[in-house]
């Protein structure tokens, strides 16, 4: 009995340092859908309020949450909207860019993002993503 209490207390003081060891969260959203936007969004809030770093590259619809004209949908329990959530992230510390495919293809401009958001270079993508201390998370 002594040694499964041991083994137990072993894994769940294991895991709490290896999350201690984690830097942060590095989140890519693609999805069109509100819903799956709004938990990548909340994830993310609940990292950062973890003194988490988060880095967040919003891609094919995902990167329409950037744009200054686009609206979403209010969800609830929250009665917010994804883009409500980035921008509270934004001002949080979040840092948030499209990827560089994204404003070509929907022929619009860097001054069409909502402010703080920047245009991705993949080799700082690919650069945190590869990161040990940082976990991914696809949306």
């Amino acid at each position: 009995m002594k040694l499964i209490f041991s083994v137990i207390v072993f894994f769940i003081l294991g895991s709490h340092l290896y999350a201690d060891n984690i830097k942060g969260l590095n989140v890519l959203v693609t999805s069109k859908d509100s819903q799956t936007q709004m938990m990548s969004m909340v994830l993310s809030m609940m990292s950062l309020k973890q003194k988490k770093d988060v880095n967040i590259v919003l891609c094919s619809d995902g990167g329409n949450l950037a744009l200054k004209n686009f609206k979403g949908e209010v969800l609830k329990p929250m009665n917010k909207t994804p883009k409500m959530m980035l921008q509270a992230l934004i001002k949080k510390g979040a840092n948030v860019k499209v990827c560089p495919l994204f404003l070509p293809n929907k022929n619009m401009k860097e001054s069409d993002l909502i402010q703080n958001v920047l245009v991705a270079k993949p080799m700082e993508v690919a650069k945190l993503l590869l990161k040990d201390d940082f976990k991914n998370l696809t949306f």
